[in-house]
């Protein structure tokens, strides 16, 4: 049998034919003539949709509604008078019905109603579905890490998330997870339920970028047809990711500052200001501090950010890491490639411990994806890792006068992220788009960075 329909109505030709004409398209059909039945039978088998009856001869039937809304909230009801008192209707609908509909009542409008109701009621469920899935995305189950800066880190962000804090500033290398904690601090929130959006400050130009975040009006420019809101309106009791703040231009940063401290802004091009109640994290990779010498960056819009600073230390910092990590990935795509790979052994476990990592975590990942679907069958050998990583230390100079990241430290995380990119365009004999997918970056932002570093 198809869903499961319960109608609640006290007069017996209602439910007899209405139930007949449902039967006939398939449905499954349940009926009672008081409001108490109706409520017990809703009780033993929870169907997938109630009709019922406003006018009772026990009960009111708001009253029922209020009652089955308690057992279980996701349930369509559709309401049905022989009154049609608007204020009624209205009272119905306050209430958690999903339409009110005036008897004699169209059968095929009836239908109609039924059918869109199951349609809403499953596009819910499946929505839940999918909330649950990416909440558990980003649970703490799936932070990896053993390591005492770790532990800092995790009980940071379930203090932060918890807090009041509006502004929190992520700092750390590529490649070390900033959004896999904003989006865990999102989790942690009492917003958790509310949007979370993101965007790349280095993958858009900043006419385009202010436009992104704070919407536009009609006739702004050129090609302003219509309104839109930006990323600070959608985002409204949630969060907003600023990724890669360091690359937003000195006048961008001058708007932000006043979303900050006056909690309001206006779309481009209009006149009115527009409150915002919304969590802003930023992230970067960049020497804030080094980017205000230079005037790139305001020290004011820094010291906003950095209310509630976060730093994510480098892998390499943290050693200890490495295998639970790389045996978590073996899992995971173990799971996807349908592979039954071992977890790394002692000299593996050794190779990976002594590579320093420059990519961090999402280059560890990468390198456990490519072994496992090109090479290991059922165990990660030596010879399925990148040549850099099994030479070491004492690898020499590459052909070709390519420089080994290993004999250059310390640097700065800014010549460290160029030498990566140029060595992994390298390796992609220049294909823009298959290294900003082993770089885990979008190819605009590579293009960016291609810019900004002047890489030939």
């Amino acid at each position: 049998m198809g869903k499961k329909i319960l109608i609640i109505d006290d007069e017996k030709a209602i439910r007899w034919s209405l139930g007949e004409a449902l039967k006939n398209i398939e449905y499954e059909v349940d009926d009672a003539a008081t409001g108490t039945a109706g409520i017990k039978k809703f009780e033993d088998d929870p169907p997938d949709c109630v009709i019922l009856d406003l006018k009772l001869p026990d009960t009111d039937g708001l009253k029922v509604l209020k009652k089955i809304k308690e057992i279980e909230q996701d349930v369509p009801v559709i309401m049905m008078t022989a009154y049609g008192e608007v204020e009624i209707a209205v009272e119905a609908i306050r209430s958690g019905a999903y339409d009110f509909l005036q008897k004699p009542f169209q059968l095929e409008k009836m239908k109609v109603s039924i059918r869109n109701a199951l349609e809403s009621s499953g596009m819910r469920a499946e929505i839940g579905d999918l909330r649950k899935k990416e909440r558990e995305a980003y649970s703490f189950k799936n932070f990896i890490g053993r390591s005492a800066v770790m532990e800092t880190v995790f009980a940071k962000i379930r203090k932060i998330g918890a807090s009041k804090a509006s502004t929190i500033l992520i700092q750390g290398e590529s490649g070390t997870g900033k959004e896999l904690v904003a989006r865990a601090i999102h989790e942690c929130s009492g917003g958790a339920n509310q949007p979370f959006l993101e965007i790349n400050c280095a993958a858009l130009p900043e006419t385009l970028l202010e436009s992104e975040l704070f919407g536009h009006e009609k006739g702004a420019f050129t090609d302003a047809k219509f309104r839109k809101k930006g990323l600070f309106e959608l985002a409204e009791g949630g969060t907003i990711f600023l990724d890669e703040i360091g690359e937003m231009g000195i006048t961008l940063q001058s708007r932000l500052l006043r979303v900050i401290e006056n909690k309001t802004f206006r779309r481009v091009g209009g006149v009115k200001d527009l409150r915002v109640n919304t969590r802003i994290i930023a992230a970067t990779n960049r020497n804030l501090k080094r980017a205000i010498e230079e005037g790139r960056f305001r020290n004011d819009l820094y010291y906003r950010l950095q209310v509630i600073p976060l730093d994510l230390a480098a892998l390499r910092e943290r050693p200890e890491d490495i295998v639970p990590i790389a045996n978590h990935f073996i899992s995971l795509f173990n799971r996807e490639f349908k592979k039954n790979v071992k977890k790394v052994d002692a000299k593996v476990a050794r190779l990976l411990e002594g590579y320093r990592w420059p990519g961090n975590v999402r280059e560890l990942k990468n390198v456990i994806e490519r072994a496992m679907l090109l090479e290991a069958e059922d165990e990660l050998l030596p010879e399925h890792l990148p040549p850099e990583i099994v030479q070491g230390e004492s690898a020499p100079p590459a052909a070709g006068g390519e420089r080994n990241i290993d004999s250059l430290y310390p640097i700065s995380i800014e010549d460290m992220e160029k030498i990566l990119i140029e060595k992994t365009l390298g390796e992609s004999a220049g294909n823009k788009s298959k290294a900003a997918r082993v770089l885990g970056i979008s190819r605009q932002t590579l293009r960016e960075k291609i810019k900004l570093y002047r890489i030939e």
